[in-house]
């Protein structure tokens, strides 16, 4: 179904946007904020939204975008499966005031960007929809994935370890800049080069450091400072794997600190093999042992949880190995 636009007199009003910190996230801000310039950005995460960590920046003057519901805000922007508020949800939230759109688009960029398409002129913006649709939903393929080219290097410089970069770039990218000139600014060109040589470390530490269980590769990032994403690791395994589980962070890592992050997993479909994706939803495997975990079916993630990372992989290979009927998408 075709997302409807809004009329001008639709958009709920909003000061403070508040969004995911990668690339569909930023985006998604962008879009806003070309809307409504002089609202502010803050660029969160999934686990601070659900632990309450960061409540009282949210009220009915924020616009949530590419993060799980949250009743206090005034306008929630979302296309991830498990962050779908219920129908009695949904019905509170607008009794009292508040306007969900939820559409399982390929990104909440461009169901952002689709609500707001006739009331913004967002030309400059368009070009990058498709793109981030791509990433987002796996909709790279393996030969764009290994060409590495700017745009996906751009995608890897988007994380919450660079709070002020993404400062910089939401305010270029609202503010008219395309594209081809937002690759080759001056503050975005280092951080490509930067992602550039990280890819290259990360692809020896995944040769090292990850093993296939049953069709699942495992990759062990835990106290490292690399971040890597399924794309990279399901390149590595080939037709050998169906999907893959990374896991990254620091076993003294809290939500507090982007640059040393809490233990977490992430779970990736193979969206290189044929068929890859919509066979085994992941987010049964994300919200098995954490209430805070969750996403898409086909990519999601979660905090590992006491008592640790052996005990967390041992649950998580049982449901695996059980995968085609408790993980099975009919």
């Amino acid at each position: 179904m075709s997302v409807q636009p809004l009329a001008a007199s639709e958009v709920p009003y909003f000061e403070r946007i508040v969004a995911d910190s990668d690339l569909d996230g930023l985006c998604g801000a962008a879009v806003l904020k070309a809307f409504r310039p002089s609202a502010e950005v803050i660029f969160s995460h999934a686990a601070a939204i659900r632990s309450g960590q960061i409540d009282e920046m949210i009220d009915r003057k924020t616009v949530l975008v590419d993060l799980p519901f949250h009743p206090n805000c005034g306008w929630y922007v979302d296309h991830h499966l498990t962050n779908r508020p219920s129908q009695g949800e949904s019905e509170l939230f607008n009794n009292e005031g508040g306007t969900s759109h939820w559409e399982a688009t390929p990104s909440a960029a461009s169901l952002a960007y689709d609500l707001l398409r006739e009331v913004v002129d967002m030309s400059h913006l368009s070009e990058m929809m498709p793109i981030v649709d791509a990433l987002d939903s796996g909709g790279i393929t393996k030969e764009e994935f290994i060409e590495d080219g700017p745009v996906i290097q751009f995608a890897r410089t988007c994380t919450p370890r660079e709070p002020e970069y993404m400062q910089q770039v939401v305010q270029l990218l609202s503010g008219g800049m395309r594209l081809e000139e937002l690759l080759a600014h001056p503050i975005v060109q280092p951080h490509l080069l930067r992602v550039q040589k990280e890819r290259k470390i990360a692809e020896e530490h995944i040769a090292k450091h990850t093993q296939i269980h049953d069709r699942l590769a495992i990759c062990r990032l835990d106290e490292t400072p690399l971040r890597i994403n399924g794309y990279l690791v399901t390149a590595w395994a080939g037709d050998a794997v169906d999907a893959c589980c990374i896991v990254h962070g620091f076993e003294d890592g809290s939500l507090d600190t982007p640059e040393r992050p809490a233990l977490s997993a992430s779970f990736y479909a193979n969206s290189f093999l044929k068929n890859g994706q919509g066979r085994f939803d992941l987010s049964r495997l994300a919200t098995a042992l954490d209430p805070t975990g969750g996403g898409h079916a086909n990519a999601c993630g979660c905090r590992i949880q006491p008592p640790g990372i052996d005990s967390n992989l041992k649950h998580w290979l049982s449901m695996w190995a059980n995968r085609e009927t408790e993980l099975r998408i009919k």
